[in-house]
């Protein structure tokens, strides 16, 4: 009975984990401020943005706009003020923005103009509300790829744009492609160490005639030493041979003396020197 109450309790705390994972349910007003961002994302602020890079449907009217009302061109935005960014979209586009939210959407949609194309098409568009921040992904499709427009505005009532980005969506064949190059490099890299380790290895054998090239005299007077050496050897051999026959010599005579005077042991006799002398 312990073991079935212990398995239901762990059950009902699994299932009660999931479902304080599962996604929050949104208000009617949180709902109505979703809907609101992804229209005004996918009918304004993008195309906005395509436009101000150059290759939207009315880039060259907005262009000729700027500089008739605003005395200022595309080229020019990233000079403006924060304060003259947001009164020039205010102004031509009727909507509020932050001045370098702005460029820096500018910046990225001008970026990633060569990889998509453009114009590119609105697909469709999700959000999600992340604190005081409404995210919208506005699908794209472009003349040479896919894309993910992400658009930031404030929660609130406003939805100013706060910031926007355009990224590419990677194929399996641009994945393919960079997960080759990677084990290129990774290979690559391996074989040139081992092509290294492999050159110091074979120097081994080439430092031991470099330096008996450069250390002849060393060579020369080895001979010499040698010769030197067997000298001093013979030397000593002879000179330990000498003192081991003296040695015999002094047992033989302390032995004669002690039986001419009848002991039975050298205890008693010590001899002082031996003095050679000639045979006639």
């Amino acid at each position: 009975m312990k073991r079935f109450l212990l398995l239901t309790c762990m059950i009902a705390c699994v299932l009660g984990m999931t479902a304080c994972g599962g996604e929050k349910q949104l208000t009617h007003y949180e709902q109505l401020k979703v809907n609101t961002a992804c229209a005004k994302a996918e009918q304004q602020y993008v195309p906005m943005l395509q436009n101000l890079v150059g290759y939207g449907e009315y880039s060259e009217s907005i262009t000729t706009m700027m500089e008739r009302k605003y005395d200022v061109s595309v080229d020019t935005l990233s000079e403006c003020t924060k304060a003259e960014r947001e009164a020039i979209v205010e102004g031509l586009f009727d909507l509020q923005a932050d001045g370098n939210g702005l460029l820096g959407a500018i910046e990225s949609f001008q970026a990633a103009e060569e990889q998509i194309g453009g114009p590119a098409q609105v697909l469709g568009s999700t959000a999600v509300i992340d604190d005081d921040q409404i995210i919208v992904s506005v699908e794209m499709q472009g003349t040479k790829a896919k894309a993910v427009a992400e658009v930031v505005l404030t929660n609130d009532r406003f939805l100013v744009l706060e910031s926007a980005s355009l990224n590419k969506v990677n194929t399996m064949a641009d994945s393919m492609s960079k997960a080759g190059m990677n084990t290129l490099l990774g290979m690559g890299s391996v074989f040139i160490v081992l092509i290294l380790i492999s050159l110091i290895i074979s120097c081994f054998n080439v430092i031991p005639k470099i330096q008996a090239a450069f250390a002849p005299k060393a060579a020369e007077t080895a001979p010499d030493n040698a010769a030197g050496i067997e000298n001093a050897v013979a030397q000593i051999t002879k000179q330990e041979e000498d003192e081991s026959s003296d040695l015999e010599l002094v047992a033989v005579i302390a032995a004669a003396i002690a039986a001419s005077e009848g002991a039975t042991s050298t205890d008693g006799f010590v001899v002082r020197s031996i003095k050679r002398r000639r045979a006639f």
